[in-house]
């Protein structure tokens, strides 16, 4: 049956997790092939979907298979279900395709770690956890997939964690999604309270009578649980500190699987947010302000693998941007979302195969010239580069333009605004991509006498070429007779920009392209004509200053949450000190008090017992005595 093999995807990594975790250090010499060979084979699974599906009608594309009745209390009925549809194969080819390429990378890259087997358990485990979360058909069964994948990421960024920065940045990156999953628990909880479902198809079906104040609020919520699994403003703080995981975990997280996350949940709730206007604008708002936000941070990275994270952070900011922008910008926010899954996948390796021929430095200062050495990594990253800045006919050309040119043309003031911010954005793009190049592969070299640059092996620089390969011809096919637009239709409402044609998709084109040219001149400007110094240079403007310290995340968040909830905290320990436990202790005082009041009448003398009896029995006559007049 079609529907039966829909649990294979997630069961085949699920199981090889739990082979290698359970079979201790014996699956060390094959563990590696079971973690590459499960992804792999999930991914010929979800192919195999993908052509069931082309053959049959639009309606009929969508399939569901019931594994089990989860929970049924009450008029509280919850199976645990999975559904495939046009929305959820494209993550799950994603996740599947680019996930395998990036285990075949590992296989090479994590060869002399003494715990590789353990690594590749994870990373099933964060690819199941990632299918379980775009193929449940509910918001309760996402829910699960959503929390695997933060433990999943937890669990791989902390991987090295004998070092305590590492270990830190792990439980950064576990808290602040913890802040995010709360919006999502209580998007839930709204959802059950206000219309008795928490199942894609039951919301759709009464969100057309549910209140614009519910429908808002369960957007707003939807939208924190975006911004913290997606590192968008205000939760973006522990992205860079994810680097701290190996280099692969770092191409998985930006490209194929937990970053992606808040876009998709965003765009399956399309019915929620079309409902919600105010939720639907607080979505582009976000989405163009991280955009900025992380352009700008990438500007002063000199760690390759934090100015790569910067660089997600803002395309990711893109696609959160598309998908508030509505039905005129889902698909191309998914667009954006899958070609930005190979020439992202494809940097992060490209800079892992770096680390690799440099003893691990990671600090492009101390690199230089190194396309000499390493030609094919040059030659993948650098088409990976010109899909990124939106060169065209690379891929981000087509999926970044459609974005902007739908920002523009949302209509009025709010479209100028975004519209002018996605420009922006895409000239420092390609300002602080093109410094990434020319840092790393061009000018003379700057590495001391212990580095020793070599391409890497071809078990590393293959699925890099393939990675290229998408990077070139993903956004040429996805547009071709609108095809990917047309595939969305039967999931994401779909329509022209509301306002009206605000800028032509000509003119969008060259004024990206002309912000294009002239961020990277302006890099090569300030790279290429003079020597690169190995120390970062401390007379820098205040700006820089502010860039290198990530925009001042960490520091207003210690400010504005951090510090007030440790005085929050320390208040109610005294509240609760002085209040709670001084009222049971007073408790307490007083009833050992009173007990040894009444224990002084049992002294053992009979004197005292006779007296005691005698004002017993004048108060029982006065008593009697009283009553009776």
């Amino acid at each position: 049956m079609i529907s039966n093999s829909l649990v294979y995807l997630i069961v085949l990594p699920l199981f090889s997790s739990a082979v290698l975790l359970l079979t201790g250090r014996r699956a060390d010499r094959w563990g590696h092939i079971l973690g590459t060979l499960a992804p792999g084979i999930s991914f010929l699974i979800g192919l195999y979907q993908l052509a069931q599906m082309l053959g049959r009608s639009n309606e009929e594309r969508a399939v569901t298979q019931k594994l089990f009745s989860w929970i049924s209390v009450g008029s509280f009925q919850v199976d645990a279900s999975l559904m495939l549809d046009q929305l959820s194969i494209c993550f799950v080819l994603l996740i599947t395709g680019v996930g395998t390429l990036i285990h075949i990378y590992s296989i090479a890259y994590m060869s002399h770690d003494h715990d590789r087997r353990r690594f590749f358990a994870y990373l099933n485990l964060f690819i199941a956890a990632m299918l379980l979360l775009v193929l449940g058909d509910s918001y309760l069964n996402l829910y699960v997939g959503w929390e695997g994948v933060g433990l999943a990421s937890y669990l791989l960024i902390g991987f090295w964690n004998q070092k305590p920065t590492y270990a830190t940045a792990a439980k950064k990156a576990f808290i602040a999604n913890r802040v995010g999953d709360l919006g999502l628990s209580l998007a839930i909880m709204i959802a059950f309270a206000s219309m008795g479902t928490v199942s894609f198809a039951g919301i759709k079906e009464h969100a057309g009578q549910a209140s614009t104040g519910v429908l808002t609020a369960i957007g707003i919520t939807l939208l924190i649980a975006a911004t913290g699994k997606s590192a968008q403003f205000p939760l973006q703080a522990w992205l860079g500190d994810a680097m701290a995981g190996p280099t692969p975990v770092s191409a998985l997280i930006h490209a194929a699987t937990m970053v992606t996350a808040g876009v998709y949940l965003i765009v399956r709730s399309n019915f929620i947010f079309d409902a919600a206007p105010n939720a639907q604008l607080a979505v582009a708002i976000i989405g163009a302000i991280t955009l900025m936000f992380g352009a700008l941070i990438g500007t002063a990275k000199d760690d390759i693998k934090k100015a790569l994270a910067a660089s997600t952070m803002s395309q990711i900011g893109y696609m959160i941007l598309g998908a508030g922008l509505g039905p005129a910008g889902y698909a191309f926010a998914i667009m954006h979302l899958l070609t930005h899954g190979f020439f992202k996948a494809g940097m992060f390796l490209g800079a892992g195969s770096v680390m690799h021929g440099m003893d691990d430095e990671v600090n492009m200062r101390r690199y230089g010239g190194l396309r000499k050495f390493l030609p094919i990594t040059f030659a993948t990253f650098g088409l990976g580069y010109l899909a990124i800045i939106g060169v065209p006919p690379f891929a981000g050309f087509y999926s970044k333009d459609k974005i902007i040119e739908v920002a523009f043309n949302s209509g009025g003031a709010k479209g100028v605004i975004l519209g002018c911010a996605a420009l922006l954005g895409a000239a420092i793009t390609a300002f602080y991509m093109t410094r990434v190049m020319i840092l790393t592969f061009a000018g003379s070299k700057r590495w001391d006498d212990k580095a020793h640059p070599h391409e890497s092996p071809v078990l590393m620089w293959l699925p890099m070429v393939l990675l290229a390969v998408g990077s070139v011809t993903s956004g040429f096919l996805f547009t071709q007779g609108n095809s990917l637009q047309k595939w969305l239709a039967p999931v994401v409402e779909q329509s022209p920009a509301a306002e009206g044609e605000l800028l032509k998709p000509a003119v969008v084109s060259i004024l990206a392209l002309l912000l294009v040219i002239t961020g990277v001149g302006l890099a090569a400007m300030m790279y290429l004509r003079k020597p690169v110094p190995v120390q970062a240079p401390a007379d820098v403007s205040i700006f820089t200053r502010i860039a290198r310290r990530d925009l001042l995340q960490d520091e207003f968040n210690e400010a504005i949450f951090m510090r007030p909830g440790q005085k929050l905290a320390k208040a109610l320990g005294i509240a609760d000190n002085a209040v709670i436990d001084g009222a049971v202790r007073g408790v307490a005082r007083l009833t050992q008090g009173t007990g040894r009041t009444l224990g002084l009448t049992q002294n053992g003398f009979v004197r005292s017992y006779a007296m005691w009896i005698l004002l017993g029995a004048i108060g029982l006559l006065a008593t009697i005595w009283a009553v009776t007049l």
